[in-house]
């Protein structure tokens, strides 16, 4: 029996949306899916039965972060991810690839891999991609990534073409490494493709990515500055380029306008830090745009985040005037209120996409969300 499966329940006429479930070991879950991040094994400031009541039905965490601390040891002694953070539904991991890039001043790009200098002691590591799949095989996600490279925006095309080479070269090593592993057929390894901003680049990662039957694919290093209109002209021929009967995730991507834009393109999953980092700065997303909790304006306002929210914080009547003291005294108490409404907005905005969707109302629905949300 496969690690995964998935089924495209609907599709959208007038775009290439499409609603879709898919099977994991550790439940199901409906497509187009936001995943909450928790780099660290939890998702910031919430519990995770506060998570799955704000309708998340997985969530992701973070390779590179549990390598280093508490160690994978640690979580495969616990029981895997699961066990350690007592999560029971799917979890995606990610392969440290885009960490790694983040350390631009203390590493190393090889063949063999990446070296680096750790952000909490600074001692010397390395990930290859046979670690990264070792790594990801003892903290037991349901989905695991191939090791790959984020190349900067802007890059030069040189580097980006020699960046598409070796990705396509680590992920068959990805594949060999998972393939030898006794977990493979209890987690499903993706493909990343990467490539920048180069389409005839993207194609090439493409070709190399599937050329390996994968149960999915993911498309990598976007969202990393580039203009939107760049953004999206890359994404266009991206969705193409991969097949349609496989899950398409869209990595690191959690803005109303950018998700909107890729499920109309056929993108099926989005993880973003979005909704907690931005509780934690007293930021609100709400039908109406995007709210700071800590104007003044709201010293004395009695009313609830979102009339129309269905969240805990919302249903209990949790005011704004409340909710700016609890922020401006710097109680803990803030960031889990506003995490699990940002949290709750956009689980149900992907519901709501889904259902619009499968009654044929999805391009509707888009211009009318994105006129409000945005005015």
């Amino acid at each position: 029996m496969a690690a995964i499966g998935f089924q495209i329940l609907n599709t959208d006429e007038k775009t290439a949306a499409r609603a879709g479930r898919l099977r994991t070991p550790h439940g199901d879950f409906d497509t187009p899916v936001f995943m909450p991040v928790g780099t660290r094994a939890s998702v910031k400031a919430v519990t995770p039965g506060q998570v799955r009541d704000a309708g998340a039905r997985i969530i992701l965490a973070n390779t590179y972060h549990l390598f280093l601390r508490p160690g994978a040891d640690v979580v495969r002694e616990a029981g895997g991810l699961h066990g350690f953070m007592r999560w029971d539904g799917p979890i995606l991991t990610d392969s440290g690839g885009f960490q790694v890039f983040s350390l631009a001043d203390s590493r190393k790009v090889s063949e063999d891999g990446v070296s680096f200098r750790s952000h909490i002691d600074g001692s010397e590591q390395t990930l290859t991609p046979e670690k990264s799949v070792e790594i990801q095989h003892s903290l037991g996600a349901d989905i695991i990534m191939a090791f790959d490279e984020c190349v900067a925006y802007p890059a030069e095309r040189g580097y980006v073409e020699e960046s598409v080479g070796r990705t396509s070269r680590w992920l068959g090593r990805c594949v060999e490494a998972h393939e030898r592993a006794a977990a493979s057929g209890k987690q499903a390894l993706f493909g990343i493709m990467q490539g920048g901003m180069y389409g005839d680049l993207r194609a090439r990662s493409a070709e190399g990515i599937t050329s390996y039957d994968l149960p999915g694919y993911a498309i990598g290093g976007l969202s990393v500055g580039e203009p939107k209109n760049v953004m999206y002209g890359i994404l266009d021929g991206c969705v193409r380029l991969l097949p349609e009967d496989r899950p398409r995730y869209l990595m690191g991507v959690g803005s109303p306008d950018d998700i909107f834009e890729a499920v109309a393109r056929g993108v099926d999953m989005f993880d973003c830090v979005i909704p907690t980092r931005e509780a934690r700065h007293g930021n609100v997303m709400t039908a109406r745009g995007r709210m700071n909790i800590k104007n003044a304006r709201y010293e004395r306002d009695y009313g609830t985040l979102d009339p129309g929210c269905d969240c805990y914080t919302c249903r209990e009547g949790y005011t704004r005037a409340y909710l700016r003291h609890l922020f401006k005294a710097g109680e803990p108490l803030s960031a889990t209120l506003l995490s699990i409404h940002n949290i709750r907005f956009l689980t149900r905005l992907m519901e709501r996409i889904r259902d619009a969707i499968a009654d044929a109302s999805f391009t509707d629905f888009k211009a009318e969300f994105l006129l409000e949300y945005y005015k």
